[in-house]
């Protein structure tokens, strides 16, 4: 279990983070331990070799890691106060990153929760620093050693302006460490780290095919303190931080910071404050700071809307202007804590999590009807509608640890979701559902991004999310984010584990019995002599013989081991054996089991697709959630996420047993035991 810390949030309430490193020890813990045996941190998880810098390719050249105070005088953590300045970009393609870090700089109480600002290189220093990045639903306080990667005493990649200051150093190298390298920051998205920076979702609109209520869309954000930013884009190289005739600076990141609606010439103009994080250079066009536009408005109101606007860098502009002139808008919409309590409203949350893993829940996409609703499922319940009749929703579909992942040679995958209308009181929906029922939202597009959002605004109701990969087969953890601006419900379908198995026949007695009844008598009293039962090793062979004449069906053998597993499900008496009686109730269970397993081989091809398991289970009265069919799948599946006979015949009859010795055990029906040994061995020893 590892070690946590309070990190309070700008809401006033405490949030736990946890420490990253493989002991469990806390900052604290470390520097006192550093301190009190007088030797400089080294980090043992994140070692100053080359595996920290490159998984792909030999380290290019002759790296020397070196502490602040080698490189420099007198070092500082942060000088002067944290500011675009000190963030200049290195040898390492993370400009998204950099760009992160400098909107960071921009919310002070953001920028001090991921960068705690009581550390230094004076009193106290023990050559440990930490930062505190979120990651799928927890914060992680992660800690480094302040060795950084040198090039002739100069830090090779971010650095400040001013040499002697390092705080912005120490955070990419945290950040490296939690991402697994230097070079797993290579190519992202800033909203990637700003998600990382505060726990919030993600949108992405292109002004030029943006929604109509751009406008309103922003303004509820700017209510909810999101963060947000916009951009022009550039068509070469060359454009980058290039100046228009307006004053705009193309390839450069702004950050919007205010809307207001004013009254102008008897109509009402939409207009909006951006700023430039240089501090200098502004739109000089209509509504900048000077412009005669200003002369129309009411003298009180222009007070008002000027007074926060006067600072360097910070102007207004029409909103129409600027979807003409910005290319981009980027918003993160922050969570409850990470707000501050002034904030007017506060989004409504929920996190899902989920696996998708081949043969049982890696279905793909809706092009794969026949997989596709094997997919994990979830519910969601708007309640409450905003002042428009609609509920407005974000969706956010997030793959998880891809980025550390590239070192194994794993990337994105490319995913996507869709949302339908949920029936009442279902479980996991089954493939008809789907085949017959169109989606009533989905994600705008199948793209191999780390996270995949959406808004929409839907009717008051019951809504079914669909998550997947586009290609079946495909496997990730992924967690689902829901930001609502109204109370919703989200819960994970399928999550039901019962079993609904009747009790056995009574015995008939020989004079009542069928047709049918008295060649399996014949059959069975060949095979068991004079003792009149049966045992594993003679039911094996009985098995085999009978199953070996039904082509339809691919086997290699009923194992000794699935026998052991039927006496053990049939024998009431304890005798290790089973008698006429009892084989007569299996056997009805067989004709059963096949029955449905043939009903499933869809193909005819004598196998069972893995992903058919959970309906065929179901037929069977028995219901298991995503994790145990995920574990089945991996044990019985073949690499064409296909069961033989042999292996769906040895599942069924181990969860029947499973099911029977634990309601047994479970004398209350509540759905829990508690074992002792002795208790757990006999439990595992009927299965």
């Amino acid at each position: 279990m590892p070690s946590t810390s309070t990190l309070y949030g700008g809401s006033g309430g405490k949030v736990l983070v946890e420490s990253s490193q493989a002991d469990g020890k806390t900052y604290e813990q470390l520097r006192q331990e550093c301190l009190q045996r007088k030797k400089l941190f080294e980090d043992p998880d994140f070692p100053a070799c080359d595996s920290s810098l490159f998984f792909s390719q030999s380290v290019p050249v002759n790296f020397e890691w070196k502490r602040p105070g080698e490189i420099c005088k007198d070092p500082k953590f942060i000088l002067g106060g944290a500011d675009r300045t000190d963030i200049c970009q290195g040898q390492l393609g993370d400009c998204w990153l950099l760009a992160a870090i400098a909107s960071l700089t921009m919310n002070k109480e953001v920028l001090a929760r991921v960068v705690p600002p009581d550390q230094s290189f004076d009193h106290g220093y023990a050559g440990i620093f930490h930062f505190q990045f979120w990651q799928h639903n927890h914060w992680l306080d992660v800690v480094v050693d302040d060795r950084l990667p040198c090039v002739r005493n100069k830090l090779v990649f971010l650095h400040s302006a001013d040499n002697n200051e390092f705080w912005s150093a120490l955070l990419e190298k945290a950040y490296a460490k939690l991402n697994g390298s230097y070079e797993a920051l290579k190519g992202g998205a800033t909203l990637e780290a700003l998600e990382d920076f505060t726990g919030g979702v993600g949108e992405m609109y292109e002004t030029k095919k943006a929604p109509a209520d751009l406008y309103t869309i922003l303004k509820k954000a700017l209510d909810r303190g999101s963060m947000m930013g916009c951009s022009i884009d550039i068509t070469s190289s060359a454009e980058s931080e290039a100046q228009t005739a307006t004053g705009l600076v193309k390839g450069h990141a702004y950050s919007i910071t205010g809307l207001e609606e004013v009254n102008y010439r008897g109509g009402k103009v939409r207009l909006i404050r951006v700023r430039n994080p240089w501090g200098q250079v502004e739109w000089n066009g209509p509504w900048s700071d000077n412009s005669r536009e200003w002369s129309m408005v009411d003298k009180a109101v222009k007070t008002r809307v000027l007074e926060n606007a006067t600072d360097d860098g910070e102007f207004w502009m029409e909103f129409e202007d600027f979807k003409a002139n910005y290319d981009r808008v980027e918003i993160c919409n922050l969570t409850p804590d990470s707000l501050t309590d002034d904030t007017k409203k506060k989004w409504d949350t929920n996190m899902l999590e989920g696996s998708w893993i081949r043969g049982s829940t890696a279905g793909g996409c809706r092009n794969f009807i026949d997989t596709f609703w094997t997919n994990p499922q979830f519910k969601l319940k708007l309640e409450d509608a905003d002042g428009d009749g609609q509920c407005s929703v974000i969706v956010a579909l997030m793959q998880k640890n891809r980025r550390k992942l590239r070192k194994e040679g794993l990337d994105l995958e490319t995913i996507g979701f869709a949302v339908y209308e949920a029936p009442k009181d279902e479980d996991h929906l089954a493939k008809d559902f789907f085949r017959f029922n169109p989606s009533k939202a989905r994600s705008h597009t199948y793209i191999n991004m780390r996270e995949v959002s959406e808004r929409f605004s839907l009717p008051p109701g019951s809504y079914l999310l669909v998550p997947t990969t586009f290609q079946p087969h495909k496997e990730a953890d992924f967690a689902v984010r829901i930001f609502s601006e109204s109370k919703a419900k989200a819960i994970e379908m399928g999550t039901t584990v019962d079993a609904d198995l009747p009790d056995p026949p009574m015995p008939s007695p020989p004079e009542e019995e069928t047709a049918e009844e008295k060649g399996l008598r014949q059959l069975f009293e060949q095979v068991a002599g004079s003792d009149q039962a049966i045992s594993a090793y003679e039911l094996k062979d009985v098995l085999n013989g009978v199953l070996s004449r039904r082509k339809e069906i691919k086997f290699d053998g009923v194992s000794l081991n699935t026998c052991h597993s039927i006496i053990n499900m049939m024998d009431v008496d304890n005798s290790g054996m089973i008698e006429f009686q009892e084989f007569k109730v299996f056997w009805e269970k067989l004709k059963k089991w096949m029955m449905l397993f043939l009903s499933f081989d869809t193909d005819r091809s004598g196998r069972m697709s893995s992903y058919e398991l959970r309906s065929a289970l179901k037929a069977a009265g028995m219901q298991l959630n995503n994790k145990l069919l995920q574990l089945i799948a991996l044990r019985f599946a073949d690499e064409n996420y296909e069961i033989d006979f042999d292996d769906y015949l040895t599942c069924i009859v181990r969860l029947e047993n499973m099911f029977r010795v634990f309601k047994a055990f479970d004398t209350r029906n509540t759905g829990e035991i508690t074992l002792n040994f002795q208790q757990f061995l006999l439990l595992s020893m009927n299965v």
